[in-house]
């Protein structure tokens, strides 16, 4: 646990700092990363031990009141805001609030004037669902010699205007693993292999949320069945609220157990009092 100070020069304590995630390029050590995105899935992703956290601007104060320790990473949707100051002062909202990273799909040189600032950014490469109409809808990337050179051009450009680490989502495991060593990028694997120095993935995902119907990508393996139980919860709620139904159509609910009653003779003096009863005021 690392002591820091949070970007509001807030003393704080850090499981892994920026410096931390620049290592992993020399010691190989691998993290994990997942996207908690309510209190509950935070809770979860602490005491399951995940390193890094992904959350957007309405998660990071439950992150910091829940898991106050843990890196966690802030973002913004591409389309969100429509001037670069608008997404300078989200980052720096971001960064206040107690985010350690922020995520952009912005230009270049958005993420060249935040840089700048000292706001450490993180940015995209391969598969980005966002601009999929560019490319013929959501698959791989790199699978080609032509496409997989353009990856790294892509990261060496990043680099050059200082993007700290990238989201590499949907490459050729082979592409990451040649391109991940040289890069100063912390590479964030998702559907990538084992190359990224860490490697990120869904809660749906990893805990078996979705149903075949909604057809996961190739890469969202699941650890769990928690889509089961959600049906269980499902059904179990339907059949409650039905019976329930039934029972107040029939004339039955409440149930006298469920009802309060007046204490003992209280009632008779109630009633006798309501039959003489007269208003004060004509």
């Amino acid at each position: 646990m690392k002591r820091i100070y949070e970007f509001a020069r807030k003393p704080a304590m850090r499981n892994y700092t920026i410096s931390d995630l620049q290592e992993l390029k020399i010691t190989g050590q691998k993290l994990s990363m997942a996207n908690p995105l309510n209190a509950n899935e935070i809770k979860a992703c602490k005491e399951a031990g995940i390193d890094l956290f992904v959350c957007g601007m309405e998660q990071i104060d439950d992150v910091r009141s829940i898991a106050p320790n843990h890196f966690c990473r802030v973002g913004s949707k591409w389309a969100q805001f429509g001037s670069n100051e608008e997404l300078m002062a989200d980052a720096f909202e971001a960064m206040r609030r107690g985010a350690d990273m922020y995520y952009t799909l912005r230009s270049l040189n958005a993420i060249e004037m935040m840089a700048r600032e000292g706001i450490p950014i993180q940015s995209h490469i391969g598969l980005i669902p966002t601009f999929s109409h560019y490319c013929g809808g959501l698959r791989g990337w790199g699978r080609k010699a032509d496409e997989a050179i353009k990856i790294f051009e892509t990261l060496k450009r990043m680099e050059d205007v200082g993007v700290i680490a990238v989201e590499a989502e949907c490459i050729a495991e082979e592409v990451l693993e040649a391109v991940n060593k040289k890069t100063s990028i912390v590479t964030f694997s998702l559907g990538s292999g084992m190359a990224g120095d860490v490697i990120m993935s869904f809660v749906a995902d990893v805990c078996g949320e979705a149903s075949e119907e909604d057809r996961p990508p190739k890469h969202a393996y699941s650890f769990g069945n928690v889509g089961r139980l959600h049906k269980q919860i499902h059904e179990e709620r339907v059949a409650a609220l039905g019976q329930f139904h039934r029972e107040v159509i029939a004339g039955k609910f409440p149930y006298h157990q469920n009802n309060i009653s007046m204490l003992g003779g209280e009632k008779d003096k109630f009633l006798e009092a309501l039959d003489k009863w007269k208003p004060t005021h004509q």
